[in-house]
């Protein structure tokens, strides 16, 4: 509601005779279009412009912009901002989330439950388009968790070494393998207790998996998942077992996973973590951080990522929605 306000306001705090330097009227106009509170008064006096001097000579050099980090244009919550607002921030920006990115899925190429175990622990420290550029001639050679438990580690190390960490990645997929065979009957469990035990997996692992491969609802925290909800302010915390806790509370289990691939698409897309795309992103009102980052709408356009920006998503196969909506898919490896 400020924001409508404003420019009512600036025309009445203008004063009526003197014409105030440029870089006052700028940093004026930019805190009343930020905050949407009125200029009450005047700038502080000082010497009128010279009246020898035309108007569009005193107006042809533009103001110096505004820092983003200390103007930003849209408003910030408050600080004592109640738990029921806070609810309800947190989703109105999930459901503004859901409609830009309608096509939001798990960004590892997968056709099981395996697969999907195997690459979701090949991600670490890597771009989950690696690890789609790689899967495919793991799962030539290895298909089951037969197979690549009795795989010879140098074999798979060779494969894997693209995505770095190559022989711990090698002992973590081989170990899983042979504990799925010899635990699970070579079935990968559908129970967080159960795929926490398995070597390579923990919660993060394990909730991408139940939320993906068996439609059980989970949080993913990942390093976009945590950087985003802390720019947000919808958790204080650092730990991911607190931030899936504290996220986890603003919403209906219901919405868990979407939520995660809302947030890690956003992340991924706009809300880098160095430079934020602020000036071209759809939730910048409710956001707490606008100005972090590139706040100019034509230079923030230039930072979008992926499909936004006009280069393919992460995946090789994607969904059918995410091509239907423009998205291209990423290339194999070793494609120019």
């Amino acid at each position: 509601m400020g924001e409508q306000g404003s420019g009512g306001d600036e025309e009445r705090a203008k004063p009526v005779e003197k014409a105030a330097p440029k870089r006052t009227a700028a940093k004026r106009a930019t805190a009343v279009e930020a905050a949407g509170t009125a200029a009450t008064a005047p700038a502080p006096a000082k010497p009128p412009a010279s009246s020898n001097a035309p108007e569009s000579s005193r107006s042809a050099e533009p103001p110096e912009p505004p820092k983003p980090s200390k103007s930003p244009k849209s408003p910030k919550p408050p600080k004592s901002e109640s738990r029921t607002a806070l609810v309800r921030r947190a989703r109105r920006i999930n459901r503004e989330l859901a409609e830009v990115y309608p096509y939001a899925h798990p960004e590892l190429d997968f056709e099981n439950p395996f697969q999907l175990v195997v690459a979701t622990v090949l991600s670490a420290q890597t771009t989950d388009l690696r690890v789609n550029q790689t899967t495919p001639g793991l799962f030539a050679k290895y298909p089951a968790p037969e197979d690549l438990a009795a795989a010879d580690p140098e074999d798979v190390e060779e494969i894997l070494r693209p995505t770095g960490f190559f022989r711990a990645k090698t002992r973590s997929v081989i170990g899983l393998s042979r504990a799925l065979v010899e635990q699970f009957d070579g079935e990968v469990p559908g129970r967080l207790e159960d795929l926490v035990k398995l070597p390579g997996v923990g919660r993060k692992t394990a909730f991408v998996v139940l939320g993906n491969a068996f439609g059980r609802p989970g949080i993913t925290v990942d390093t976009h998942f945590q950087r985003l909800v802390r720019r947000w302010r919808w958790t204080a915390e650092t730990e991911p077992d607190k931030i899936e806790a504290a996220v986890g509370s603003l919403f209906p289990k219901s919405d868990w996973t979407m939520l995660s691939h809302h947030v890690i698409f956003h992340g991924r897309r706009i809300c880098h973590a160095r430079k934020p795309a602020c000036g071209a992103c759809p939730i910048a009102p409710l956001c707490p951080a606008y100005g972090e980052g590139e706040t100019d709408p034509e230079k923030a356009k230039k930072l979008l990522k992926y499909e936004k920006g006009g280069f393919p998503g992460q995946r090789l196969n994607p969904p059918q929605a995410y091509l239907d909506a423009g998205g291209r898919p990423a290339p194999p490896l070793g494609a120019g």
